[in-house]
């Protein structure tokens, strides 16, 4: 009797269920407890992925609240994608729908703010910003299209995720404040880098993205009057936030 792949994968991730019908060893004996050692091991490898993907809100929840927290996700979110540098996407909102946690609302952006760092870690090289170009004339900066790199990531919450990051890092460091924050995600050689944004800044990039450097400063002012382009753009060349685009062929 063949085992259908469909019930063979459910079952997987569901402790209450049955093994399939027709699950047999190669001697032809039913295999039902070597199925469930499998399903363990299923759950086990995932959790630990979990633990790698998201060691901020981990750190925040305690490693054994995550623990068991984590096993509850993998049950309702099996993988869509081999590649276990993509787990995990679901997290934010599954941590903001469980009501157990609801007292805890920021764990949902700082479930985004882990997957960004994920991400950036992840993502393609690409040829460094030449910042000579910035050297042109104030008529001709105004038009430029700068290109943020494929590793750089921005974070804009109405929770402190840079303080929250920095607790859930090191114990000593001083309470979150009870602001929103913008965090900025880069990767200048190996490993991500994260910078607190400063005031407008989150919106300059985000114009960036779509508009103008010039648009993009007027829309940061507009936003946040206090904004400082200046230490922005020193912020962003320092980071390594931008990236030479690649020419399209001729």
């Amino acid at each position: 009797m063949s085992v259908n792949q469909s019930s063979f994968r459910a079952a997987l991730l569901d402790a209450a269920a049955p093994a399939p019908q027709g699950l047999q060893d190669a001697t032809g004996a039913p295999a039902g407890r070597r199925y469930d050692v499998y399903r363990n091991n299923v759950v086990v490898s995932l959790t630990e992925a979990m633990k790698l993907a998201f060691p901020t809100v981990r750190a925040l929840v305690g490693p054994e609240n995550f623990d068991s927290l984590a096993p509850l996700f993998v049950r309702q979110h099996p993988p869509s994608s081999p590649l276990m540098m993509h787990y995990g996407a679901d997290f934010p909102a599954f941590l903001e729908a469980f009501t157990p946690l609801a007292h805890l609302g920021y764990l949902g952006d700082v479930a985004r703010f882990d997957l960004a760092r994920r991400a950036c870690y992840h993502a393609a090289d690409a040829v460094p910003f030449d910042a000579a170009v910035l050297q042109r004339p104030p008529e001709v900066l105004g038009n430029l299209h700068l290109v943020c790199a494929p590793a750089t990531r921005l974070i804009r919450s109405r929770w402190p995720v840079f303080d929250l990051w920095q607790r859930a890092t090191d114990p000593t460091a001083p309470a979150p404040r009870p602001v929103g924050q913008a965090v900025l995600i880069t990767r200048p050689e190996f490993d991500p880098e994260v910078h607190l944004l400063p005031t407008g800044a989150a919106t300059w990039f985000t114009t960036l993205r779509t508009r103008s450097l010039g648009a993009a400063i007027e829309a940061a002012t507009a936003a946040a009057p206090d904004f400082d382009f200046a230490t922005t753009l020193t912020l962003a060349l320092q980071s390594h936030a931008f990236c030479t685009p690649e020419r399209t062929p001729e």
